[in-house]
């Protein structure tokens, strides 16, 4: 299993949208609105490593609101 941090900048009053839609996400294991530099942090998990950017490009970064993101994949214990 890879396990991976998204990142997340919003609009402006559309991170609670951006909340829901990620939660409903396959892969997406917690979804968490935050304070700081970023609006959302998201924890990910997938079976490999390259299952990691479908998840990002096909689910995360098309959802409307969404300005940018940064990911964090851990490294295999």
């Amino acid at each position: 299993m890879v396990k991976a941090y998204v990142l997340v900048v919003t609009n402006p009053g559309k991170t609670k949208l951006v909340v829901a839609g990620i939660k409903d996400l396959e892969g997406v294991v917690e979804c968490h609105e935050v304070m700081g530099p970023y609006d959302i942090v998201v924890e990910v998990e997938a079976e490999q490593l390259s299952d990691i950017p479908k998840i990002l490009s096909e689910g995360i970064r098309p959802l409307d609101g969404i300005e940018s993101t940064s990911s964090l994949v851990t490294f295999p214990q």
